[in-house]
C-alpha cells in the first residue's frame, strides 16, 4: 500500500456545511451546472487557467452520482467508481474503489478552525506493488492535490 496526502486546504465555510455537502455525493452533481454560471466561471478563471477549466468541465460531464457513489469515465481505463463506506459526522468521510484497476481507499478529513471556517485534507491509500508504483506515484500525488483543490473551491454556503 502507498499513501498519498494532500496539503491542508482552508475552506471559508462552517464544518457542518462542508460535511453535509461532501457526505451526500448527489450534492456534487450540482457542480456540473455551477461551472456554467457566469459568476462561478469568473471565480474559477481567477484560480485556474482556461485549459484546466475545460478539462474539469469534460471530467464532470462524464461523472455519474448518487448519494453514496460516484463514477467517472477515465480513458483508457474505463469507468472508475468509488463509494462511501463510512461517515463520521463533521469529521471524516471514507471511500473505497469499487471498479478500478488499482484498489484504493480515500478519506476526506475536515476539522473546524472557527465557527465559520474549517480545514480539509485528503488521503489516498492505494494498493500498488513496487513495479506499478514507479508509474503511478507522480499521477497519484498530483491527483490527490488536484482533487483537494477542487473540493476546496466548491461553494458550501
Amino acid at each position: 500500500m502507498a499513501k498519498y496526502e494532500s496539503g491542508v486546504k482552508q475552506i471559508a465555510s462552517p464544518i457542518s456545511k462542508v460535511y453535509a455537502k461532501l457526505s451526500d455525493l448527489n450534492n456534487l452533481e450540482a457542480l456540473k451546472t455551477k461551472l456554467d454560471d457566469p459568476r462561478m466561471a469568473e471565480i474559477m478563471k481567477e484560480k485556474l487557467p482556461e485549459e484546466k477549466l475545460a478539462e474539469i468541465r469534460e471530467k464532470l460531464d462524464s461523472m455519474q452520482f448518487d448519494r453514496d457513489s460516484v463514477s467517472i469515465d477515465v480513458p483508457p481505463v474505463g469507468v472508475v467508481a468509488i463509494r462511501i463506506i463510512e461517515r463520521e459526522e463533521d469529521k471524516c468521510i471514507k471511500f473505497e474503489s469499487t471498479n478500478s484497476p488499482i484498489g484504493f481507499k480515500l478519506w476526506i478529513q475536515v476539522l473546524p478552525t472557527s465557527d465559520t471556517s474549517c480545514k480539509m485534507k485528503l488521503t489516498i491509500d492505494a494498493a500498488v506493488n513496487m513495479f506499478i508504483k514507479a508509474m503511478v506515484d507522480k499521477p497519484l500525488k498530483e491527483g490527490v492535490e488536484k482533487l483537494a483543490d477542487m473540493l476546496a473551491m466548491i461553494p458550501y454556503a
